[in-house]
């Protein structure tokens, strides 16, 4: 009997999620059939299917145009500066909060609640609150308009959620496992590194790609704190994007640069899915 329920639990959410994964994947299709079209069928349904939706003669012309045409001179130096800033980010937000992170888990001291509240209060707290007051600081010590200037900031979105997910992973290892290296002659160093850390794997994992995101999405620091392709990140380089006239609106190259910026986040979801999986899972079941 349990297993007839079981086998209906499964049928019913997939039949749940097939129309969610549609509603999900219309958005991106469309952009991608966008991106395929040539500017004079965007409003033509003649030079369509199913509607105004997918071109029938699909086109290249507009990844052509952000790679080696007239918008490849904001698109690639603002690709490359997005990589760069998100990884920097990424990384050092990861190895703080992971240091963080074990303090708070394995040690008594006060204040400890008052860090994983200030964390979750911070990831809270408005963006757009914080723009003016960098901008006018980050004018006065050489910081504007530079990749140490995003990067900055950016720790300040993904620090407070990278502490908070990795604290709630690091309470779910069980402290014995340390103690028991610690008696083998390990110091806590030691195990550290050769215990805690593989057993954090997923959870460093998760919250890595987590605080990339983060990072990789942001318009708003990127919009303000930069006025060059120096240090410009690919979602501010996409609002300077411009049509070959003043009456043509950039729609293609800018739906052709939303997909090459996606085609990074998918990768990294594909190639650590099962970390994903186990990070989030090991997070929150207790035992």
């Amino acid at each position: 009997m349990e297993t007839n329920v079981s086998n209906k639990t499964k049928w019913g959410m997939f039949g749940l999620s097939i129309p969610i994964m549609i509603w999900t994947l219309i958005p991106i299709v469309w952009i991608l059939a966008t991106s395929l079209k040539k500017p004079a069928d965007l409003s033509n349904p003649d030079k369509a299917l199913f509607g105004n939706f997918w071109p029938k003669e699909p086109t290249l012309d507009n990844y052509r145009l952000i790679f080696t045409g007239g918008a490849s001179d904001l698109f690639k130096p603002a690709l490359w500066n997005s990589i760069i800033i998100c990884l920097i980010a990424t990384l050092i937000s990861v190895v703080l909060a992971m240091f963080c992170a074990y303090a708070i888990a394995r040690l008594d001291f006060p204040g400890k609640k008052m860090i994983l509240t200030t964390a979750l209060a911070v990831s809270f707290f408005p963006v757009i609150a914080m723009v003016t007051p960098l901008f006018n600081l980050w004018r006065q010590i050489g910081l504007f308009d530079t990749k140490v200037g995003l990067v900055i900031p950016y720790l300040a979105l993904t620090l407070p959620l990278s502490i908070w997910t990795l604290s709630a992973f690091f309470q779910q290892i069980p402290w014995e496992m340390e103690q028991a290296a610690q008696v083998d002659g390990a110091t806590s160093w030691q195990a550290f590194v050769k215990v805690i850390a593989p057993l954090a794997a997923p959870g460093v994992f998760t919250t890595a790609i987590i605080a990339f995101f983060t990072a990789w999405n942001d318009f708003v620091f990127s919009s303000n704190l930069t006025s060059s392709n120096s240090a410009r990140t690919v979602p501010a380089a996409l609002a300077f994007f411009t049509g070959a006239s003043q009456f043509e609106k950039p729609t293609g190259a800018i739906c052709a640069a939303a997909v090459v910026v996606t085609i990074p986040v998918v990768i990294l979801v594909l190639l650590f899915q099962r970390r994903i999986v186990s990070g989030l899972t090991s997070g929150a079941v207790k035992g």
